[in-house]
């Protein structure tokens, strides 16, 4: 993982003013954010103002050069920045969060077995996810993602790392379309990029609600849920 002390994480300019978007995540996995939490590649940060209120102690493991000046607002007492990859730590944490990290980690057996282990029982490790191979694009080639996701391989992946108690969910049906269509129509993803994101976060609120109405039957982002 020594490629990301430099990573450029140019994309997240663009990603992290996806309010709506990010509101969603959030809301989400709100309710399993708890005690002493550590997030592994929080970028710039845009999460931690959302679960500090929840948190006994934060800490941000992010071996970024390029981000770890965007955190340091957020260091106190309350809250380590730790500027070195993820490294175990058994029975430390009642909540991991790899918030869109996974995809960019190669061995992610390895990185799933190495955080569940560093969970307290009664913890929650919280994994988000790009979903849907097919909708790989040179996008997620530029930004070094290795992979994106199906319920099939993350349930594959959980069996291989002997964890038993999850919960797995795509959402996002309409993120889903409009990446389809783009890699379908779209041979230049960067042109008019802030205008295509804006318009994907205006209609979250409609992406919501078509989320229940399918139960959540596909998305362009997956949710997992792992218990301990």
């Amino acid at each position: 993982m020594k490629k990301f002390k430099n990573y450029p994480g140019w994309e997240l300019k663009y990603f992290d003013k996806a309010k709506n978007f990010r509101s969603y995540q959030y809301d989400l996995i709100k309710n399993h954010i708890k005690g002493n939490v550590a997030e592994i590649g929080p970028g710039n940060g845009v999460f931690v103002n959302l679960y500090i209120k929840n948190s006994k102690r934060i800490f941000l493991f992010e071996p970024s050069k390029n981000f770890n000046k965007n955190l340091k607002k957020y260091k106190s007492s309350k809250v380590s920045i730790i500027n070195k990859n993820f490294k175990e730590r058994i029975n430390s944490f009642n909540t991991i969060l790899y918030l869109d990290v996974i995809e960019h980690i190669y061995d992610d057996l390895f990185e799933v077995k190495k955080a569940f282990k560093s969970l307290k029982k009664g913890g929650s490790l919280i994994i988000n996810v790009p979903a849907f191979q097919h909708l790989y694009s040179q996008f997620d080639k530029d930004i070094l993602h290795f992979r994106r996701y199906s319920k099939n391989d993350i349930i594959n992946l959980l069996i291989k790392a002997n964890i038993k108690k999850y919960e797995v969910r795509y959402f996002d049906s309409l993120g889903y379309l409009l990446s389809l269509f783009s890699k379908i129509l779209s041979n230049n993803y960067k042109k008019n990029l802030n205008i295509k994101i804006k318009l994907w976060d205006f209609l979250i609120p409609i992406s919501k609600i078509i989320d229940i109405l399918i139960f959540h039957m596909f998305g362009k982002s997956l949710l997992i849920i792992i218990k301990k």
